[in-house]
């Protein structure tokens, strides 16, 4: 039977990442519908809303966010216009799922956090990857101590993309390059386990816009931990992240950030192979947190706090700033 009274989604911009969520939205959400969709590209938006059974389709996102029955907005456009949508979203009274990265640096961060606070309103960064199942079991496994303490973490993310240097992955007026993009799930991933870094070392190589292509992360931890991440445009990596113990290790299989299965290899044992669940794309997980803390009257996610989306992008920012990438909108 469906639920007479569902959370009703409004999604700001109609790309193929909006397409993903909306699935699963669809097909694994039971208490939320597309309610309301908006694009500047009227045409994009009637056959977006048409194909999921949005009540509402906009050409604007005032309208979007002015429309009364609208409970959420998934903000899905460009990293450079998280912030301006936002602070949009907020001033309308509208509770928000924003998705990473969740602006360009940090001070656009504690602004968003800010008017959240300020005007009483849920908001978090869409990192799905920390709402798996598979996340959730690595960090039981992690936590029953059978791998022993973490030594080192290796992980990488890496997709060949066609040069293009009006698109958004190399564009620097939309926030492209391999770090924002995808070099941001070995990071958070990292973050996750071992905390924040005490040093962090980085080098780049640049595409001829002057976003990065590659990026390697060499950091070292208080606890003695070390982590290398890499992220890149230009090759496909095999996406996986292995976590290093004092007894034994854990491997997350590609793509390690929505990986169906992880391997155990305990000291002189043989490895354990864990098949994980991931229900469609993997989005619904995220969008469920979302309708959890709305109902729980939550302004944040005690899984995926706002703090920690400040440290993120503290990082994030801390490797731009060693590797000497700055973006159109901070000059």
């Amino acid at each position: 039977m469906n639920n007479p009274n569902p959370t009703r989604w409004g999604i700001l911009a109609c790309g193929k990442i909006a397409e993903k969520f909306a699935d699963d939205l669809v097909a694994h959400v039971p208490d939320g519908v597309v309610y309301a969709v908006a694009s500047r590209d009227l045409m994009k938006a009637q056959i977006f809303g048409q194909k999921y059974g949005a009540t509402k389709i906009f050409n604007s996102y005032q309208e979007l966010v002015d429309c009364p029955e609208v409970d959420v907005i998934y903000i899905a456009s460009p990293h450079a216009l998280h912030y301006e949508h936002t602070l949009l979203c907020l001033e309308a009274g509208k509770a928000i799922l924003c998705e990473k990265a969740f602006a360009i640096n940090t001070t656009m961060v504690k602004e968003m956090m800010a008017k959240s606070k300020e005007k009483n309103l849920f908001l978090m960064e869409a990192i799905w990857t920390r709402f798996h199942p598979a996340i959730a079991q690595t960090l039981d496994i992690i936590q029953s101590g059978q791998i022993g303490d973490i030594v080192h973490i290796a992980a990488d993310f890496g997709f060949k993309a066609v040069y293009d240097e009006e698109a958004r992955l190399f564009n620097p007026s939309l926030t492209g390059g391999a770090l924002y993009d995808i070099g941001i799930y070995p990071l958070f991933i990292s973050k996750l386990i071992l905390g924040n870094p005490k040093e962090i070392k980085a080098v780049a190589t640049f595409a001829p816009t002057g976003v990065d292509v590659n990026t390697a992360l060499s950091l070292s931890y208080e606890n003695g931990a070390t982590a290398s991440l890499f992220s890149t445009l230009n090759a496909q990596t095999d996406t996986t992240c292995t976590i290093y113990g004092s007894k034994g290790k854990l491997f997350l299989h590609g793509r390690f950030h929505e990986t169906k299965g992880l391997t155990l290899t305990i000291e002189g044992q043989e490895p354990q192979f864990f098949e994980t669940e991931r229900l469609g794309h993997g989005y619904s997980y995220e969008a469920q947190e979302v309708q959890r803390c709305l109902k729980l009257r939550k302004i944040e996610s005690d899984k995926l706090p706002l703090q920690f989306s400040l440290e993120l992008m503290e990082l994030l920012c801390e490797i731009r700033q060693q590797i000497g990438l700055v973006y159109p909108q901070e000059v």
